[in-house]
């Protein structure tokens, strides 16, 4: 389960988050490419713009799914 303690600095503020037990599958990516994006340089996913609508939040949350190691979260807006 992701943890917004452990989430990176680069996700853009809001609900979604990309935490350090990412491992650069690109299951994200693949899955919500308007969303998240990979850092090549430090070897992970992140949050690059949070969801507006309903289906952009459904597409959000198909990526949290399927990854394979729950490095997603949706907790992460106070």
């Amino acid at each position: 389960m992701a943890n917004r303690e452990e989430k990176f600095k680069q996700n853009t503020e809001g609900a979604f988050y990309v935490d350090d037990q990412c491992i650069a599958c690109d299951a994200c990516v693949i899955e919500a490419p308007l969303f998240f994006a990979m850092n090549e340089d430090d070897g992970h996913a992140y949050v690059k713009s949070q969801p507006k609508s309903d289906k952009d939040f459904q597409n959000c949350i198909e990526a949290l799914e399927a990854c394979p190691v729950e490095a997603i979260g949706k907790d992460g807006a106070d």
